[in-house]
């Protein structure tokens, strides 16, 4: 008979978990192939950090599977403890044990020859950098120094699937980038199927080359990075990854008609409020020309007229509040590099309608 190898290495289906009848995790279902690192991403107490604590078999669910390279680890019936899923663990705090070295730290945990041991430790050690640290003590160490030893901690027994709650959480803004390239760097050599726990969506950006995004308990969305962000289901899960302006419409004939142009909202129905959603970089701005404004084009639409009520320069862009003489709401526009026209100057805007979203109105 042949043996056929698993397409995922992690795999949970409709997992659930409830707390004093609230429910915290609501059918979450998830695949993770070896090599590929997946970003459970959301706002706290969405459920992500217990959905990991239940394929760490540190939780029980109420419900749902647990495969590991298509074996079942957990479910309502069966459940693997969990020093034997072939799951490593990385945490918040890294919790080191203080009393150990850093080559004890690395090795615990590991069976074996002691000599064999002792070269793994000292292969981790150089990979992340910190052989010549191999008799220290975390405490000798810096933050980032004890991220490292964790990561290293967490993949000495060559687990097959490495799961990670908000691992950077604790460094320095400025470490946290380099640190994060070089864990990156690591995991996808070791080659483990990578499960990583943020609120972060510059950090899942930056790691994931999947993104599921959380809300409520659910994975409302899932996809590449670039998808996630550039389509979002909805104006919450835009609203998410950056600030967001919103234009306020009703349907007509499949359009809606604002100062900005008619858009286009398929499946909506006549008489149905709906929000066009922009993000602030995607504004353009022209200075307006005697009350003129540019032409209308397909790409950008009719422009509208507005009036800067500030401008803030934040490090590597601009940006630039309107109010926008059609209803007197605010637009924000982000401009890169300097530029801080004064109060009251009268602009026109125009929208990238390739950058547009349009939603239903919610009824939150």
């Amino acid at each position: 008979m042949t043996m056929t190898t698993p397409s995922y290495r992690l795999e949970i289906l409709d997992l659930t978990r409830s707390f004093g009848g609230r429910i915290v995790v609501d059918g979450v279902s998830l695949k993770v192939a070896a090599g590929q690192v997946t970003c459970l991403l959301g706002p706290s107490g969405c459920g992500k950090s217990t959905t990991l604590r239940m394929i760490a078999g540190v939780e029980m669910q109420d419900s749902g599977e647990i495969y590991v390279d298509g074996k079942l680890i957990c479910d309502t019936r069966t459940r693997i403890p969990s020093e034997k899923r072939e799951t490593g663990l990385m945490f918040q705090d890294f919790a080191l044990f203080p009393h150990l070295t850093v080559a004890q730290n690395v090795a615990y945990g590991l069976n074996g020859p002691k000599e064999a041991q002792h070269e793994r430790v000292k292969h981790l050690l150089d990979r992340v950098g910190l052989l010549a640290h191999l008799d220290n003590y975390p405490h000798q160490l810096s933050g980032g120094e004890q991220q490292r030893v964790a990561l290293a901690r967490a993949l000495a027994p060559r687990p097959k699937v490495m799961l990670m709650d908000e691992p950077f959480s604790g460094l320095d803004n400025r470490l946290r980038d380099d640190i994060r390239d070089e864990t990156l760097a690591v995991l996808k050599e070791e080659g483990a199927a990578v499960l990583l726990v943020t609120h972060e969506p510059e950090e899942a950006m930056r790691m994931a080359d999947e993104i599921a995004l959380m809300r409520d308990g659910q994975i409302v969305q899932q996809g590449a990075p670039y998808n996630v962000h550039n389509r979002p289901v909805d104006k919450q899960a835009a609203a998410f990854f950056s600030d967001i302006n919103v234009i306020s419409g009703k349907v007509e004939g499949a359009l809606t008609q604002t100062p900005f142009g008619r858009f286009l909202a398929p499946g909506v129905p006549d008489g149905a409020d709906v929000e066009i959603v922009i993000r602030p970089q995607h504004i353009k701005i022209e200075f307006d020309r005697n009350g003129h404004g540019p032409s209308e084009t397909p790409e950008n639409g009719a422009p509208a007229r507005g009036r800067v009520e500030r401008a803030r320069f934040m490090g590597k862009e601009s940006l630039v509040e309107f109010r926008m003489e059609f209803d007197g709401s605010i637009l924000r526009a982000s401009v890169p590099n300097v530029f801080l026209p004064k109060p009251d100057t009268p602009m026109w805007l125009m929208l990238r309608r390739d950058r547009c979203f349009v939603f239903p109105k919610s009824s939150s």
